[in-house]
């Protein structure tokens, strides 16, 4: 499917350029659109126990209490100018927090050379935040009367903090002695991971079924590999849009994402993996949506 994409993009890329130098940009209308749809969420990392010197999987959502069903608002932004060109940038956030009265294990992480063991037995207060923001430009390929078909290229950006409060301790990697830290502790960690821009491509069409009422769908599509970073989405989705007044819509539809992102973690001084994220949520369902244009 990506392949296809990429195809139909790079046929129509001096079609785009043509139109756009042809014709004086004017413009249409701006359309600020708002909702939400609950996620369900799967985050575990592969760490190391610091007493038996073995990796074991910690699973966010069983042992240290995050929800697993969560709210996810989302806004959307979209410039529709020159019929048949659009500009649009939507955001979505996951952000979850949690304590655990008495972590079960310990486990190790590392942060930049720094090793942080975080003690089994003790209160942990546990943060996982995670944004997806994306960028992109669309194009109607085919328009009639009552209906359009385009395709999308966006860039996607995605910002996750982790963040542990407890009885921690730290020190440098190379000073680690039989996988135990020294007697040194932090309060607390927070570890920030930004990913770079980077691409999805797109699908989307509606269709006008009678005066005010419109089947709409679009599907996306991205994959990285960068660094100790790895991850997919997937945005599927079809829904029915109403026009309540001139100005004001509401939708419904039925929505398929997915994000799944791993982050690896590894020590240079030993042979122990330290950290290896699995950070992964998705939401089949409903969603509700209300956007005005002007």
């Amino acid at each position: 499917m990506l392949e296809l994409l990429l195809n139909m993009s790079i046929r129509l890329l001096p079609l785009i350029i043509a139109s756009l130098a042809s014709t004086q940009v004017q413009a249409d209308d701006f359309t600020i659109q708002l909702g939400g749809f609950y996620s369900q969420s799967d985050t575990n990392m592969q760490v190391t126990n610091p007493v038996s010197g073995n990796n074991f999987t910690l699973d966010y959502e069983s042992d240290l209490q995050l929800a697993e069903n969560e709210f996810l608002p989302f806004i959307e932004l979209n410039y529709h100018f020159n019929e048949r060109h659009n500009i649009y940038l939507d955001w979505k956030q996951l952000h979850r927090s949690a304590d655990t009265q008495a972590l079960a294990k310990p486990f190790q992480l590392e942060i930049n050379d720094t090793i942080y063991d975080i003690k089994a037995g003790g209160k942990l207060s546990s943060t996982l935040n995670i944004d997806v923001l994306r960028l992109g430009y669309g194009y109607d390929v085919f328009q009639g009367s009552n209906y359009d078909v385009g395709l999308s290229f966006g860039l996607h950006t995605m910002f996750i903090k982790t963040g542990f409060e407890g009885v921690i301790g730290v020190c440098a990697s190379s000073e680690l002695l039989n996988n135990v830290c020294g007697s040194q502790a932090i309060p607390r960690i927070v570890d920030e991971n930004v990913t770079a821009p980077l691409p999805d491509f797109g699908i989307y069409g509606q269709y006008e079924f009678v005066p005010g009422w419109q089947v709409t769908s679009h599907a996306q599509y991205f994959y990285i590999t960068l660094n100790d970073v790895k991850g997919e989405l997937v945005d599927i989705k079809v829904g029915v849009d109403a026009q309540i007044t001139q100005n004001w819509r509401m939708s419904v539809a039925y929505n398929y994402y997915k994000v799944d992102v791993d982050i690896a973690q590894n020590s240079p001084n030993k042979d122990t993996q330290i950290a290896d994220y699995n950070i992964y949520y998705s939401f089949i369902g409903p969603m509700l949506s209300i956007s005005y244009s002007f």
